[in-house]
């Protein structure tokens, strides 16, 4: 074993910031949500709304990458990206993923799992032209998830793409938004002695409103 690989086993942290009680906690976890995304936001985490995204292709093997939640209410959690990336196609034959925010200042960790689904046109124009313009012309410059053979392409698709479009970008037909529609949620509160507090929400068998919460061992 390596040096480096000594001194990661040896790593320890003992957590004790805060506590997550059936008591404390919100009824609904959206309401729980919104809560510590507001306290991670005022807290000034590092990009608070950072999310791992996991998919699984028609290989079976899983993939993650990191997207940024835009939206969120009753229906899910919004994000933006392009279709034709390896995490589209991957939800495209399998439309079913898992989101995961970690908050290591605070020493918490959100999990949401659920079906997923593209959004409106209309929604994901609103929110493309609200974007910057050098992030419209680069929806239009990155063939994502392609490989290509250096950064040149790159920079010369954003040099055709802004001399075409000049500033007014129409959304790329391959560019838009996605719904995670939460089945089941996680939150877990880091702990001291690894007696991590962890409560799920999962819906009922059958029911289409209303939250299961339970408490989960660490």
């Amino acid at each position: 074993m390596s040096s480096t690989s000594s001194s990661i086993a040896d790593l320890r942290k003992s957590y004790e910031r805060a506590e997550l009680s059936e008591d404390a906690s919100q009824a609904d976890p959206l309401r729980q949500f919104d809560q510590w995304l507001t306290e991670a936001i005022a807290a000034e985490v590092p990009e608070p709304n950072a999310m791992t995204l996991a998919t699984v292709g028609s290989d079976l093997r899983p993939s993650t990458r990191v997207v940024l939640v835009k939206g969120y209410d009753a229906r899910g959690l919004v994000w933006y990206t392009n279709y034709d990336s390896r995490k589209g196609r991957q939800l495209a034959g399998n439309p079913f993923a898992a989101l995961q925010f970690h908050w290591v200042e605070l020493e918490r960790v959100v999990r949401v799992e659920g079906r997923v689904e593209k959004i409106s046109d209309e929604d994901s124009d609103t929110y493309f032209h609200s974007r910057p313009l050098d992030s419209r012309i680069g929806a239009w410059a990155s063939p994502q998830s392609q490989v290509i053979s250096g950064r040149s392409v790159l920079v010369a698709n954003a040099a055709k793409y802004g001399a075409q479009f000049l500033l007014q970008p129409p959304r790329p037909p391959h560019w838009g938004g996605y719904r995670l529609m939460p089945e089941r949620w996680e939150f877990w509160q880091g702990r001291r002695s690894r007696l991590h507090d962890r409560l799920q929400y999962a819906r009922e068998p059958g029911a289409t409103e209303g939250w299961r919460r339970d408490r989960l061992a660490p």
